[in-house]
């Protein structure tokens, strides 16, 4: 993982936060890359960001963990941006993700949300 990513979480978190991307994908709504990752997250509407861990360069992504620590809105590292990517639907890697509305996801951003603050606050 790059150097701006300040925690790291397990593959099993991981890998529900990608199914919550999924999930809102079909049944609420996503924001896909960076800038609009930045946009939901500066407007107060995104609800859990996702952030690509192998991002190049790095300037890309630096930003959304500050600026979601200011928002106070959970996010994570995802070690491959190309599982980002496929889970909003593309056949390219995402460097950033946001879900918007969350949809049949909700429960699963509640949990990942928790877990992220234990993560943090330890």
């Amino acid at each position: 993982m790059a150097n701006y990513v300040t925690f790291e979480v397990s593959e099993e978190i991981q890998n529900k936060a990608l199914e919550a991307v999924e999930a809102a994908r079909e049944s609420g709504k996503i924001k896909k890359g960076s800038n609009e990752a930045t946009k939901a997250i500066e407007r107060g509407i995104a609800q859990l960001v996702l952030i690509g861990g192998d991002v190049e360069p790095a300037e890309i992504v630096m930003h959304l963990g500050p600026l979601c620590d200011e928002k106070k809105i959970p996010y994570l590292f995802i070690s491959k941006q190309n599982d980002i990517g496929s889970a909003c639907g593309l056949e390219v890697g995402s460097a950033a993700a946001a879900i918007v509305k969350s949809g049949k996801a909700k429960e699963m951003i509640d949990d990942i949300a928790a877990q992220i603050a234990a993560l943090k606050a330890e």
